[in-house]
């Protein structure tokens, strides 16, 4: 009697097709997963920026290059693509330029200073690496800034240009500004501090949060009367790799009484806080805001603007604070998406930058401060 057999005879042709056919499946199916999501180079990985690195969309993502379909007539445009991206690519290091890290410079412009788009274009930093914003108040002198902006643009983004930047994106207020006047004086006034900060804020957040990107590592906010900075700005801020670093904003002025041209402290918002400062919050109502810089409400906290060892101080060193102010302010960009922003309302009695610090402090980040490191104000 025959032998039965535990494993039945199989033909060697069959065993190669049913190997074949499984390959196909698994190209078939991973090759669909892929087709599905696109996948897009993150700083970290690119080495340049190329047609096949610009989004296909101007809403996808804004930190990128935007280029427009070629469309035929009647043509219609496709919508925004669903893209992943590897968030955890994104890097922010001491040394930004190696690792090709995207910067996003962000300006509330209300006034237009040649000098700082003129300082702007001296930034060594690689411009294909640096994404610009800038928010625009409507109304008439809203305009006429936008078109300034408007002319040096088209004179920097030409095809022929190759040190043009990434990508840039111009928004225009809903609301007019909330004071008539934009003269230093009326700014700076005591009284018009809350309305006009809190508008400063609701811009700063919706510049903000309309074109931070996923491939974005830092974000400088840079004001519009920056008119004088290091061209190494944005590196040498980077290399201390901390969260949120601001350095000293003094002003160029001319010494009437010396007759030579000297330089003065202004941003008095960089700040360590004080049990003075902490006592007048405590007795105030809860929308009540403390102020720095005015003689009506002394806080004796001691400032960063007075703490520069001029001239022969350390660029270096840095020094915690409790308020920053923002004429020239480099956050990593994990902090603005960690939910940092700019209060428009008072935020444990602060608002705006300070009311920002306070609010990054509460998530966990140090702000730090460069007391002789200098940017400069223009001087009305």
């Amino acid at each position: 009697m025959a032998v039965a057999r535990n494993i039945r005879r199989t033909n060697p042709i069959t065993i190669v097709l049913a190997c074949l056919l499984g390959i196909g499946f698994l190209i078939f199916i991973f090759s669909s997963q892929d087709a599905s999501i696109p996948s897009l180079h993150v700083p970290g990985t690119r080495h340049i920026l190329k047609s096949k690195d610009a989004a296909s969309n101007p809403l996808s993502p804004p930190s990128l290059p935007f280029v427009k379909p070629n469309l035929k007539a009647g043509e219609v445009a496709p919508p925004p693509p669903v893209v992943h991206y590897h968030m955890n690519n994104v890097t922010t290091s001491n040394d930004p330029v190696a690792n090709r890290e995207s910067v996003l410079i962000l300006t509330p412009l209300v006034r237009f200073y040649q000098e700082y788009w003129d300082n702007l274009l001296k930034l060594t930093y690689p411009h294909d690496l640096i994404s610009l914003g800038f928010i625009i108040p409507r109304g008439r002198e809203g305009n006429a800034v936008t078109a300034k902006l408007q002319e040096q643009i088209a004179k920097t983004q030409k095809d022929s240009n190759r040190d043009r930047f990434a990508s840039i994106t111009i928004l225009r207020q809903e609301n007019e500004p909330p004071l008539a006047s934009q003269s230093e004086h009326d700014r700076h006034a005591m009284s018009a501090q809350k309305e006009r900060r809190a508008a400063l804020s609701r811009a700063r957040n919706s510049l903000l949060f309309t074109t931070l990107g996923p491939t974005t590592s830092w974000v400088l906010w840079l004001d519009s009367d920056i008119v004088e900075s290091p061209p190494s700005l944005i590196q040498d801020l980077a290399a201390h790799d901390k969260a949120i670093v601001v350095p000293n904003c003094y002003q160029r002025y001319y010494n009437k009484e010396k007759g030579q041209s000297e330089v003065r402290a202004y941003d008095f918002n960089s700040w360590v806080d004080s049990p003075t400062a902490q006592q007048l919050a405590a007795k105030m109502g809860p929308d009540d805001i403390v102020l720095e810089g005015y003689g009506e409400m002394a806080t004796y906290r001691p400032l960063m603007a007075y703490m520069a060892e001029i001239p022969n101080g350390d660029p270096k060193k840095t020094v915690q604070l409790d308020g920053v102010g923002g004429t020239a302010l480099l956050v990593k960009a994990e902090v603005h998406r960690d939910g940092a922003m700019f209060p428009p309302f008072a935020f444990y009695h602060l608002i705006e930058t300070e009311g920002f610090a306070k609010m990054a402090r509460r998530l966990g980040y140090t702000p730090f401060g460069l007391p002789n490191y200098f940017v400069y104000h223009y001087n009305e």
